[in-house]
């Protein structure tokens, strides 16, 4: 094979070399993406990654050869550079890429030229572009400001600056970095659709900054600047279990800013923050992630945004310091509104109280369109249930909420009207809800309608990538409930939920990688949140908190290795579904520390009895010392997999991981009766899934994780381990009708139960919902790993782990007697995959793509069928 691809090198080079005329016009690169962003602006890495898909009329292209040309003009003319590799060498491409020498803030274009096989040269892609950032910041002259109150004042500081432009604007960049939230605004009018900016770090450590297009939005002559700042994270107001307002970061926000300005004929000016800007506080009374946002539009100073406006009242801005060493670009996709619900019902008790209810449960926060009297105090309450009277009940969420002052109100945004006779907008600046209710209540007499409140879906607009359907309308529906609880916790971090929590718990997040990379292109917010990881490292220690980040609360024993198993198994599963090894190589020091950590915690048998592990069970827990060694041994497993893919020596890893299968399959193995633990479903599915069992008794195990469900009638047992195991390992050991049976239940516990008994719109933390409504999310999603089941199993899209990217696919569906047919479609990185199987009398068609330049291999009752790229039909 090694001889095949050399010959076929030199066979391209040579024809490169003599200029042959042959070309392949049916093939071309489609879909460029730099840093898995199209055209970004603000990019911070000095050797970005290129990526690209192919759009083919040949199915048996190969691609052999590309270059990529980088230029800093679009005709592809100026500062022209020119990158070769063999595509048989991925790490040439990296060597090449360093090459570049990029400067800072310099917009770049760049196109893909590829050969195939027969050394053909196909056509070349369209111009993609992508800007560089800062690199290194600050390289500019701004001061980092704020309005010299302390951290406990409440109406939210606010900024501006007037200046004049004298030539014409070619281009406008305003990069924005800010210790809480930020909005900005240009002569009156708010940049960009941005909300909740800059993302959630460890503030004393890295802060992020966003950069903007501003080119049609600064004007020759007069123009203003402004901002306002919200507290976001960084100074919680309320207080809560977690201790946020005891956050050793916690101060007055404070803002950095630079508009850059390129002029027609080349030369720029920068506006920048300093001493010459002006501030003051207004209409935001109070904004908090908990309580919510508070708005007195009596206090609105018309025009304060704007020029013309008279600022002498306003007081000089503090200059202050910054308040982390590292001030980075923020790569991934903004928070923003991706969909408005009008509501589905709306319920009057009187003049002064409505209840509205929306089709979903959704995060975010509502637009409220109002007329009335002056001063009029309106409250938007949120949440998940109604009471019996139609009121609105918040019990199930606001259990960890303990407000000290009596106007603070959990999950309430409140609006003071100005009264000027015109209908009036109110839009929550600085907070967001989860909800599916909202009970809006007026001190004085207001006239709403159904029009009156819009619920506005707000998250990191991660792109939507996979779709699993079939003829069982309860299953589509788990998907979708699944896919909607995972982007309502996407704000800037993967969260538990998006209201009495928000906070960033490590298991969740694992247990829920594979539905989410299957449902949306979610690499960059992963990558973000892996650079927080690496932040919450205790230096003296060496361990990490459960819920990430964090200033002070969730480090220690608990919740332990289980949670803490997700700074190894997210890695992987980048490196699995995309072939990249960036988080990696950027956590692997921070593993290492980790791993020495552990080896403190082990108990004189070498186990590790710390931690929690199958949470939020049904009725059988299962013994947390055999979960929390069992990933122990996994962290040690995938440890090993890294050093060999960074050239590193494995040897200890793999010597750990073996002796601490060992330890387990002594401890806690009956090789008798093939129970781990007692023999749970969660134990026995962990077991399986993880490679713990000795070989040659995996049949016994996994019969005996048979057994145990047909003796509960094929009801599930499990928490949120089991529910990412136990599915998986029924069907790799051949009993997928005991799965279905399970997966299809409509009574508690099950998935159906929620969904279809229940009619949730996303999935409860718990399986079934006490009398009292207590301490209940309805919008976790830990415990949705049966839609990734679903996709991989019955639509039968699975990644090569020996092939990372989906070079190679694995298509493994199964026929299941209880559907008619299914249909599974997945746009990879490297192209849409799609898996459609239909009944036909007594055949299954089955219909497969698989994208240009990739193979797969068709697995069916044990049979495989090898396919190239193209569209396929198979019969069976």
């Amino acid at each position: 094979m090694k001889r095949q691809l050399i010959l076929v090198s030199l066979l391209v080079s040579l024809l490169i070399i003599t200029g042959c005329d042959r070309k392949n016009e049916g093939t071309v690169p489609v879909n460029l993406r730099t840093e898995y962003l199209t055209d970004p602006i603000g990019i911070d890495t000095a050797s970005p990654r290129f990526t690209w898909e192919y759009q083919s009329t040949d199915d048996s292209f190969v691609p052999t050869h590309t270059e990529v040309t980088v230029s800093t003009s679009p005709d592809m003319k100026q500062n022209k550079k020119v990158l070769n590799w063999q595509n048989s060498k991925p790490e040439n491409r990296m060597s090449e890429i360093s090459k570049l020498s990029l400067q800072p803030a310099t917009h770049y274009y760049w196109t893909v030229t590829v050969w195939d096989a027969d050394g053909r040269e196909c056509r070349t892609s369209e111009v993609a572009s992508f800007e560089t950032g800062y690199f290194s910041f600050p390289v500019f002259s701004s001061k980092w400001i704020t309005d010299g109150n302390n951290k406990d004042f409440e109406p939210a500081p606010m900024f501006r600056k007037t200046f004049t432009v004298g030539k014409t604007v070619r281009d406008a960049r305003l990069y924005v970095a800010s210790a809480g939230y930020n909005e900005m605004f240009i002569n009156g009018e708010r940049v960009g659709g941005h909300y909740l900016d800059p993302g959630y770090t460890h503030f004393d450590k890295r802060i992020l900054y966003v950069t903007h297009d501003v080119t049609g939005m600064v004007k020759e002559g007069d123009n203003a600047i402004a901002a306002v700042l919200g507290n976001g994270w960084y100074n919680v107001q309320s207080v809560a279990v977690w201790d946020f307002e005891k956050a050793r970061w916690r101060d007055r926000p404070r803002m950095y800013c630079e508009l850059r300005l390129v002029y027609d004929d080349g030369s720029t000016d920068s506006i920048v923050t300093d001493e010459s800007w002006r501030t003051a506080v207004g209409p935001y009374i109070y904004n908090d992630l908990y309580s919510g946002d508070m708005y007195d539009a009596t206090l609105e100073e018309k025009g304060w945004n704007n020029t013309g406006f008279d600022d002498s009242q306003w007081k000089p801005v503090t200059v202050t310091a910054s308040p982390a060493s590292k001030v980075v670009a923020q790569q991934m996709p903004p928070i923003r509104i991706t969909q408005e619900y009008a509501p589905a019902d709306m319920k009057a008790f009187g003049n002064k109280l409505y209840v509205y209810s929306f089709p979903k449960n959704i995060a975010g926060f509502c637009r409220l369109k109002v007329k009335g009297e002056r001063g009029t105090r309106i409250t938007l309450k949120h949440g998940e249930l109604l009471k019996k009277d139609g009121r609105l009940e918040q019990g199930n969420i606001n259990i960890y909420y303990h407000p000290v002052k009596p106007y603070e109100m959990f999950q309430t945004d409140v609006y003071t009207l100005r009264g000027d006779g015109t209908e009036e907008v109110f839009i929550p600046a600085f907070t967001y809800h989860g909800f599916q209710y909202v009970e809006v209540e007026s001190d004085k007499p207001v006239v709403l309608t159904n029009q009156s409140l819009t619920a506005l879906s707000v998250h990191t607009d991660v792109k939507p990538v996979g779709r699993f359907e079939c003829s069982n309308p309860m299953l589509t529906k788990i998907w979708d409930a699944t896919m909607q609880a995972y982007v309502n916790n996407l704000h800037s971090i993967p969260t538990d939920c998006p209201q009495r929590e928000k906070n960033g718990w490590t298991a969740d997040a694992h247990v829920a990688v594979d539905l989410g990379l299957l449902g949306f292109d979610g690499i960059t917010f992963y990558e973000k949140w892996m650079n927080d990881f690496i932040d919450n490292q205790r230096d003296s220690i060496g361990d990490i908190s459960g819920i990430i980040p964090t200033a002070t609360w969730g480090y220690g024993d608990w919740p332990g290795p289980v949670w803490d198993a997700a700074m190894f198994i997210i890695p992987n599963a980048l490196y699995n579904y995309y072939g990249t090894q960036h988080s990696i190589e950027q956590l692997y020091p921070t593993m290492e520390r980790y791993l020495e950590y552990l080896k403190t915690k082990e108990t004189p048998e070498g186990t590790l009895a710390n931690g929690i592990g199958d949470w939020v069970f049904w009725k059988t827990s299962t013994n947390t010392e055999y979960t929390s060694t069992a990933y122990y041994y996994l962290d040690n497993v995938l440890m090993a997999r890294f050093a060999g893919l960074l050239k590193k020596d494995a040897t200890p890893y793999q010597q750990k991981a073996g002796e601490l299968k060992a330890i387990i399959n002594k401890k806690f193995f009956n090789a008798e009766t093939g129970e781990y633990a007692g023999g749970t479903q969660a134990a026995q599915g962990v077991a399986l899934y993880l490679g713990l069992v000795p070989e040659g008794k995996e049949e016994l195990v996994a019969k005996t994780l048979r057994d145990k469900i047909v003796a509960n009638d094929c009801f599930l047992d499990f928490g949120l381990l089991g529910s990412k195991t136990v599915p998986a390992m029924l069907t790799k050991y051949g009993y997928i009708k005991d799965a279905m049976k399970m997966i299809l239940k409509t009574e508690a516990p099950s998935w159906g139960y929620w969904v279809e008994t229940m009619g949730y719109t996303t999935l409860p933390e718990t399986w079934k919902m006490n009398d009292k409504f207590a301490d209940a999310s309805l919008n976790h999603v830990f415990m949705g790993d049966v839609s990734a089941w679903m996709m991989n199993t019955l639509a039968g899209i699975n990644y090569d782990p020996s092939s990372p990217g989906f070079g190679h696919i694995l298509i493994t569906p199964h026929f299941v007697k209880e559907l008619d047919w299914v249909r599974g479609d997945y746009h990879s990185v490297r192209g849409r995959i799609m898996s459609e199987w239909k009944r036909d009398g007594n055949h299954v068609i089955l219909d497969v793509t698989i994208p240009a330049g990739c193979t797969a291999d068709v697995i069916v009752d044990g049979k495989t069928q090898s396919l190239g790229s193209g569209t396929h039909t198979l019969t069976f």
